[in-house]
């Protein structure tokens, strides 16, 4: 259950992680700091199919690295959302089910005579990608309902190609995806931590209309608005979703993991309307922390996070604060709030930027910017951090993602 000595020499020895190991709780922890160690990794398009097949090469690879690097509460982001009516899922199963099969059959089993399994319990939450709106959101004239078979996975166990039906699929759903389920995420949380399922909150279904402001797209070549009046009764802010997921931790205290995927800031055209959701679903955030009035769940409940509530905020939010196409809204929603400790700023070791010389110390993907974060409270102790570029075993064979795991230790005092 907890990490011993001989467990942290034996990761140390095994190389390529050097000083990313982190103390797990003590067996008295119910009086102790807690050290966690809080990550975000998008492993690049999960599917049900993929995580039902404890021989995929590509997420064997995954596990691996999360093995190496053993967090104690792990987001990862483009896990598949197994809901009725998407591919390979049986009917009449339970829905959101895959974040527990990884754990059960990548992460519970050692992926290597060097690594140690590790027991996470799962939460999957519905998610709006590849979910049909009934809309023409892309304004190409139709709407587009019903989505073809999509390509199953290559041999290395990298996702299927795209088609061009269900990319119109993806362009009419309430965000980007080919099937139902797609592009969901699934947070992970070791054994001796807990999930307060009673008290998540989801914000999924808040219209993005709602938004005092919401800044939204117009079509320049007419200077009309790019949605219709009844298109935004339904439209939806978030993409995925956004999700509040209270956590306690062996000494008692619970903080807040913040989890979102917010859409990429292109894929769209002058009106860019996927660079102004990106900025509104980033912006989201900062009004929940700020306690704004508009603030509702999908519960009906009111109100933003406590004033005094600890928490991470996580996830690929697809905005680099110097590069890129996504607005400022990052720095100052986020990195530039008061409650959030945004000069915390992860980089990548000196062996892995030497493996990876054309990037940044900062950037989380390999197309070279900083768009997966950790950021912590401004009341939790930051005892380290690091962007994770794979290398020596961890780059042979199979390719896992083109983006990297973004990791953060904080010290969390028991409650006075």
């Amino acid at each position: 259950m907890y990490r011993g000595l001989l467990a942290i020499a034996f990761i140390l020895l095994i190389g390529g992680v050097g000083c990313e190991t982190a103390q797990g709780p003590s067996p008295d922890a119910a009086s102790d700091t807690v050290t966690v160690r809080v990550m975000t990794y998008n492993i690049e398009d999960v599917r049900t199919a993929d995580v039902l097949n404890p021989d995929h090469p590509r997420l064997r690879k995954a596990a691996a690295l999360i093995q190496r690097l053993r967090p104690d509460i792990l987001l990862i982001n483009e896990m598949t959302y197994d809901m009725p009516g998407g591919p390979d899922v049986k009917e009449g199963s339970a829905p959101g089910q895959n974040g527990r099969r990884f754990a059960e059959n990548f992460l519970a089993v050692a992926q290597a005579d060097t690594l140690e399994p590790l027991q996470y319990q799962a939460l999957t939450p519905p998610t709006n990608t590849g979910l049909a709106s009934g809309l023409d959101l892309d304004n190409d004239g139709r709407i587009t309902m019903t989505y073809p078979a999509p390509a199953p996975s290559n041999p290395d166990g990298s996702p299927g190609p795209q088609s061009a039906g269900g990319r119109a699929y993806g362009n009419d759903a309430f965000g980007f995806g080919i099937f139902p389920g797609q592009y969901g995420m699934t947070l992970l949380v070791r054994e001796g931590f807990r999930i307060d399922r009673d008290r998540v909150r989801s914000f999924r279904l808040l219209r993005w209309a709602d938004l005092p402001d919401p800044n939204l797209p117009i079509d320049p070549a007419t200077e009309e608005p790019w949605y219709t009046p009844d298109e935004l009764e339904t439209l939806r802010l978030s993409s995925k979703t956004h999700i509040d997921v209270p956590v306690t931790l062996p000494n008692g205290v619970t903080i807040h993991v913040l989890a979102s995927h917010p859409t990429p800031p292109a894929f769209d055209g002058p009106e860019q309307r996927n660079v102004l959701r990106n900025a509104a679903e980033i912006r989201f955030w900062g009004d929940y922390l700020d306690d704004a009035a508009y603030i509702e769940d999908d519960s009906s409940q009111g109100g933003g996070l406590p004033a005094d509530a600890p928490f991470v905020l996580m996830g690929d939010l697809n905005a680099d604060p110097d590069e890129g196409d996504a607005t400022e809204a990052i720095t100052h929603h986020l990195l530039d709030h008061p409650r959030v400790q945004g000069d915390v700023t992860p980089t990548a070791d000196s062996l892995g930027q030497t493996v990876y010389p054309d990037l940044d110390p900062d950037d989380t993907a390999q197309w070279g910017l900083r768009v997966d974060y950790v950021l912590p409270s401004e009341n939790l102790p930051v005892q380290g951090s690091g962007v994770y570029r794979p290398v020596g075993a961890d780059t042979a064979g199979v390719a896992v993602s083109d983006h990297f795991p973004v990791w953060l230790d904080v010290a969390v005092p028991p409650q006075p």
